[in-house]
């Protein structure tokens, strides 16, 4: 009987005699679905850019729209979460994901770039109400001995759709948008760039209506399948209370700023990869828009790179302290974004990319130690980690504002730009050594 309940402690998806495989198989395709959306969007700083003449600052208001739903929305999902349930959690995620994306083609009739700021909004509260009700969901089905581990072997998938948002951005958007450079758009007329602008919007728009199909089916898939109430039973709603209590636990309080730092690393290293590279490979005597193509294949590489190590690294936590393969991690990427920043050709490419592999085990794991024992406050403790999002919002437009100053010092200002990314690992090898100890 003990060696039964042995057994159980250590299963991903088994405890107390049910078997959470569907339910997890179901949440865990909502990893994806975010992944997707998340790695669709960087690309589109770069040609919501070109599309509407401006400069890499005003492009980033996209990430600064898309992050900032995260943050608008990650507490009113943890109190609609509690009063509810993670399953009426996640359709309303789907829903607002759904409405956001059908949003773009009202976006494109007008010919205007905020609308579609808008619609990345909508489409990020939807997002922002999935991660919080999914992160801890995920958690929530087996042992708690197991929930770190259940967690990276769920958010291992979400590359997976961050791949596809990659494959669909360079195949469907980036190689058929017309290939007139920043330079000749600026000459045009008013008239001829009205006509370029809505041809490449309409090209913009069309993966985006796309998987709001997708999502609409997977609301009614989830909606007709019977999901486990954990973590369900209580409805009370002491918010004040419930904050006090969970941010004053270091081990939490830390992790929101661990990710906050996590993420503007994530998003800079992933958006910026294309001006990095664009850079790089004009020089090496491609066009613009051949450059930016081949940009977009190194990110995919480094995609992949990231999601197969997602899986090496869930593998590897069954033996090292999760605290301790984080800070090792971090280090690793904190070495090599030296690289990005020092050197001037491919080898920074190379080691641009390299950081994805690094980056592959933290959002989860800083997520798994900073709810770790939470119990019911996991609702709340994951909405301030979603919040923390909110770096993914802030951190980009400042690193834009320096690659939009050209050169500093004669040295490439998109070089010394990822020494904010760097200053993120810094931080987060802090936590992992801190988290390490205990």
């Amino acid at each position: 009987m003990k060696e039964s309940q042995s057994s159980e402690s250590q299963s991903l998806l088994r405890s107390n005699g049910i078997n959470y495989l569907v339910p997890f198989i179901l949440i865990t395709s909502c990893f994806a679905l975010w992944g997707f959306a998340n790695d669709i969007t960087n690309p589109m700083v770069k040609a919501f850019s070109k599309i509407f003449r401006m400069s890499v600052t005003d492009g980033t208001l996209v990430q600064v729209a898309f992050y900032g739903g995260y943050f608008a929305m990650a507490f009113p999902a943890a109190i609609f979460i509690r009063r509810f349930s993670y399953k009426a959690g996640v359709l309303l995620g789907l829903g607002l994901y759904a409405c956001g994306a059908f949003l773009f083609y009202p976006a494109m009739l007008t010919g205007s770039y905020y609308p579609f700021l808008i619609a990345y909004f909508i489409l990020t509260c939807g997002l922002s109400f999935l991660e919080t009700s999914c992160n801890p969901y995920i958690l929530s089905m087996g042992s708690e001995a197991t929930a770190t581990r259940r967690l990276n072997m769920a958010q291992s998938f979400n590359p997976v759709g961050s791949l596809m948002g990659m494959w669909v951005a360079m195949t469907f958007i980036q190689a058929k948008l017309n290939p007139m450079e920043t330079e000749a758009r600026a000459q045009l007329s008013d008239a001829e760039f009205e006509a370029v602008r809505d041809a490449d919007l309409l090209t913009l728009i069309t993966p985006y209506i796309f998987i709001g199909l997708v999502v609409l089916l997977m609301f009614v898939v989830i909606a007709v399948t019977r999901m486990p109430k954990n973590g369900d039973q209580s409805h009370s709603i002491n918010f004040f209370s419930t904050l006090r209590r969970i941010f004053s636990l270091s081990r939490y309080r830390e992790g929101v700023i661990a990710q906050f730092f996590y993420v503007g690393a994530q998003i800079m290293c992933w958006t910026f990869i294309i001006q990095y590279g664009t850079r790089v490979f004009m020089l090496e005597g491609l066009d613009e828009k051949s450059a930016e193509v081949l940009s977009q294949k190194y990110n995919i590489i480094a995609m992949a790179i990231f999601c197969c190590s997602r899986f090496v690294c869930t593998y590897l936590l069954r033996y090292i302290n999760a605290g301790r393969l984080l800070a090792v991690l971090a280090t690793a990427a904190a070495i090599l974004t030296v690289g990005v920043i020092m050197f001037q050709d491919r080898m920074g490419v190379y080691c641009l990319v390299g950081v994805s592999a690094c980056m592959s085990l933290m959002f989860p794991t800083i997520y798994g130690i900073a709810l770790n024992g939470l119990g019911d406050d996991a609702k709340f403790g994951a909405a301030g980690l979603i919040m923390a999002i909110l770096g993914g919002s802030v951190l980009p437009p400042i690193q834009a504002r320096i690659i939009d100053c050209g050169t500093i010092a004669d040295f490439p200002a998109v070089n010394i730009s990822f020494v904010l990314p760097l200053i993120c690992f810094l931080v987060i090898i802090v936590y992992g050594m801190r988290r390490a100890k205990e």
